[in-house]
């Protein structure tokens, strides 16, 4: 059981070591709900779908599914999962927040998916929006490239389907928790 203590500081730079003491039990217990919280806010997408055929709570299930169901590895089917978790917070950058909340604890590759997959998505619709659908080309020296048009590609931009048959959370929980159990990487 973690003590009821408090820390003395009212500003860090007047911390102490026994401050520290009390606080790191704390924050490594906390550390061990990471994978708790994400899901909760994956959750938070729930219900709100707008035009979209599905929302995207839905749409991450179908990712994931559709990632699993094709062989992927367990890290990649996270990211599946979690790829758009920042849809509603940090709309015009999600990529970018799903790749920093996973950093610590996934590869280069699929950070470096996670933070582009927009511009590779965009290849199936931007030419609508008046955009260029070949903004992905720009990255295709990457040695990333053929992992992000497959991610998109064959998962992501296929996964607004409301006929989809998708697994649900529970199947993917475990894989989250072993994801965020891991050492993170500083």
């Amino acid at each position: 059981m973690l003590t009821t203590a408090k820390v003395k500081f009212t500003r860090l730079d007047r911390s102490t070591k026994a401050d520290h003491d009390i606080l790191q039990p704390y924050l490594a217990e906390e550390n061990k709900r990471i994978a708790d919280h994400v899901l909760a806010m994956l959750e938070g997408l729930k219900g709100s779908c707008g035009p979209l055929p599905v929302d995207m709570y839905e749409h991450g299930l179908q990712t994931a599914t559709r990632a699993l169901r094709a062989g992927a590895d367990e890290e990649t089917i996270v990211c599946a999962l979690l790829h758009d978790v920042g849809h509603f917070v940090a709309p015009l950058n999600h990529g970018a927040f799903a790749a920093e909340l996973l950093k610590p604890y996934i590869s280069e590759t699929n950070f470096w998916i996670l933070k582009h997959h927009t511009p590779f998505q965009g290849y199936w619709y931007f030419h609508h929006m008046g955009l260029d659908r070949h903004a992905r080309d720009k990255f295709e020296h990457e040695p990333w490239y053929d992992a992000a048009v497959r991610f998109t590609g064959e998962w992501d931009q296929r996964a607004f389907d409301p006929d989809y048959q998708s697994l649900p959370l529970q199947e993917f929980r475990p894989m989250v928790a072993r994801i965020f159990a891991r050492p993170p990487k500083t």
